[in-house]
């Protein structure tokens, strides 16, 4: 019996052995690349969470030069967001924060250029069309009618189509494309269904103009 039993575990011993010839060196990559992965996915998600952090402590200091009033401290500020952050949400932010900041300071040049960095690089669609509805609204306000349409013509989200109309009516409207301008108020006021203040800002622009956007939708009494 005994000798039955070390016949049967030295057929399994040779068979581990075999399976063990045969396979081990897969085996072992295997498992080399499934820990590995694991190892370099955790340490991803420490670099993320260690980004974070310091991207946030870096606004912080956007914001700290933003109400220091101190213009060249805000573009240092930012500046260095960008170099060390430039692909968090804190960057987008911080671009929007100083643009209008240094907007509000006389420095229409370095708040348009924040303006087409964020515009340019933001992976969230709202900083993006954020940015290009100020920087369109920069250029009206320099008489850079052209530039301001061509900002506007980019892709814009469901959410912003309203304000997009709204302010390439106020463009058109300013460079003496009146019909153009009403067809522009127009679409504003029907995307802006949801917001009855703005709608109201927009329903003025076509009064002025000559138009009433309620009764021109109204629909026809019967007879």
């Amino acid at each position: 019996m005994a000798k039955a039993l070390d016949l049967d575990e030295q057929e399994q011993l040779d068979q581990i052995k075999h399976f063990w010839k045969t396979w081990g060196n897969l085996i072992s990559w295997v498992l080399i690349v499934v820990l590995g992965g694991y190892a370099a996915w955790n340490g991803y998600q420490y670099w993320q969470r260690s980004q974070a952090v310091k991207a946030s402590a870096m606004y912080d200091e956007v914001e700290r030069a933003v109400a220091s009033g101190d213009a060249s401290r805000v573009e240092r500020s930012f500046a260095d967001m960008k170099d060390k952050f430039a692909a968090t949400q804190y960057a987008q932010q911080a671009g929007l924060l100083a643009a209008k900041s240094l907007q509000a300071q006389g420095k229409t040049d370095a708040a348009r250029d924040a303006l087409n960095w964020v515009a340019a690089g933001a992976a969230d669609p709202a900083y993006r069309d954020i940015a290009r509805l100020r920087l369109a609204a920069l250029q009206l306000d320099a008489k850079a009618h052209d530039d301001a349409l061509k900002t506007l013509n980019q892709a814009f989200t469901p959410a912003m189509a309203g304000l997009e109309a709204d302010l390439r009516g106020d463009v058109l409207q300013a460079k003496g494309q009146a019909a153009d301008a009403i067809a522009a108020y127009k679409k504003a006021w029907a995307a802006l269904a949801d917001t009855p203040d703005y709608r109201r800002l927009v329903q003025a622009k076509l009064n002025a103009l000559g138009v009433d956007p309620e009764s021109a939708t109204a629909p026809e009494s019967k007879k």
